[in-house]
């Protein structure tokens, strides 16, 4: 699990500097690198002897490339009216708002140690909500790569495998990720065979006019 979700934030930040755009939602990048901070200090308090704690931080670390992608090229994804400051106020704010709902969630759901699970599993389902909601905005595969989809299904289903016979929660919200994560790659294999776009057919309306 740990090997393959590295290798989602290093593919992300290949493939962002590659085609110059970021390869991760920007809302589920704020509340992954938020998750990542709060959780890998945590960990590092609390279990600084446990390999994940250590892993945890590595994720922060190359979450950081992903973040300088977003930045240096995520402009150009949003409409004209967008200005390059307005963009930088708003991103700066999604990252606030994200540290604040960790917060929220750690302090609320049985402490900082035992809420990790259960904001991993529902910000992990947004996420893959997110890259199929990518996907159909940008038309096809641009600036996404089906070795990362691959790595995170893999990454998101080994816990489901390992925790979802002792907690429901994670057997219901795991559940949700990996069939979402399979339609994602099923989108991304069926782009690739039409060459990456989706082209869009005019309707006989539209022909009409």
């Amino acid at each position: 699990m740990s090997v393959c979700w590295t290798a989602v934030y290093i593919e992300a930040t290949r493939i962002g500097f590659r085609e110059r755009t970021y390869a991760i939602p920007i809302v589920a990048l704020a509340l992954n690198f938020a998750w990542e901070t709060i959780y890998g200090f945590c960990a590092l308090l609390y279990y600084p002897e446990r390999s994940q704690t250590w892993w945890i931080l590595l994720w922060m670390l190359t979450d950081v490339g992903i973040i300088y992608t977003y930045f240096l090229y995520g402009r150009a994804e949003f409409p004209p009216f967008v200005t390059q400051s307005s963009f930088v106020a708003g991103s700066l704010l999604i990252f606030v708002v994200a540290f604040l709902l960790q917060t929220a969630f750690a302090l609320e759901i049985y402490g900082p140690v035992g809420s990790i699970n259960y904001s991993a599993f529902l910000q992990n389902a947004l996420m893959s909500g997110s890259f199929i909601a990518m996907f159909v905005a940008r038309g096809g595969n641009r600036g996404q790569s089906l070795t990362l989809a691959i790595c995170k299904f893999v990454g998101s289903l080994s816990p489901v495998l390992c925790l979802g016979g002792t907690s429901m929660y994670v057997a219901l919200v795991g559940s949700v990720i990996v069939v979402l994560d399979i339609i994602y790659i099923c989108l991304l294999v069926y782009a690739k065979v039409v060459g990456g776009t989706l082209a869009v057919t005019p309707t006989a309306s539209r022909l009409k006019i």
